[in-house]
């Protein structure tokens, strides 16, 4: 199946106690929200979050096939689920910066997707790409090796040509929220460029915990 979903959620829901262990680098001061959960290994008829967030990472090789559309459709229904989420919120004073992709801009594979996403929640946004990648990387669901956030924030820069005016809110963007690693990296980034800033993490999904079947736990009845 890939049809784009037509019932992704549109709320924000906040990472809370309970929640927070579930991504390891995420600190008790930092706030992050996310609108659907995403169930790893499994496909788009899982669930409307699975659906729409394959359909959004589809690889820019997809260009020119029949697949591309489902992609296009899911840049569009996240952006309308975004701006539902955020109702009639004053967007004012909000610098949204998306999280960058694993392939530096002069990269054939280079998909700005989360960028596109931004600019179609609603006119008016203040959407800066102020964090660059300064060289490819292999992405995060393409490799066993997860680095920690300071390994990923030394591959980070500031773009200084996009800092004026300096941001008062950030709101940090990305599709899903796995690990927390590239957020934190990049809050550690931001926060060093524009100590007063407060800085949120916005996400389109978060990766669910797996499920644990009860023959498999290791319990003596």
């Amino acid at each position: 199946m890939t049809s784009a979903s037509t019932s992704f959620p549109r709320l924000l829901t906040e990472i809370d106690e309970l929640t927070r262990p579930d991504h390891s680098f995420l600190t008790n001061e930092v706030r992050c929200f996310f609108m659907g959960e995403y169930t790893a290994r499994a496909g788009f008829s899982h669930s409307p979050t699975n659906n729409l967030i394959q359909n959004f990472k589809k690889p820019m090789d997809r260009r020119g096939t029949a697949q591309w559309r489902w992609k296009e459709k899911a840049v569009q229904d996240a952006s309308a689920a975004l701006n539902a989420a955020f109702g009639n919120a004053s967007l004012a004073g909000m610098t949204f910066v998306p999280i960058p992709p694993s392939k530096v801009k002069t990269d054939p594979m280079y998909d700005d997707r989360m960028a596109r996403m931004l600019r179609g929640v609603r006119q008016g946004l203040d959407i800066r790409e102020l964090v660059v990648q300064r060289a490819n990387r292999a992405a995060a669901h393409d490799t066993e090796d997860r680095p920690r956030p300071e390994t990923m924030a030394a591959q980070y820069m500031i773009d200084e040509a996009l800092t004026a005016p300096a941001p008062a809110t950030i709101l940090v963007c990305d599709d899903m929220l796995t690990t927390g690693c590239q957020f934190m990296a990049m809050r550690s980034v931001l926060s060093a460029r524009f100590p007063q800033a407060q800085i949120f993490g916005v996400f389109l999904a978060r990766r669910a915990p797996q499920a644990i079947e009860f023959d498999d736990l290791d319990i003596d009845l």
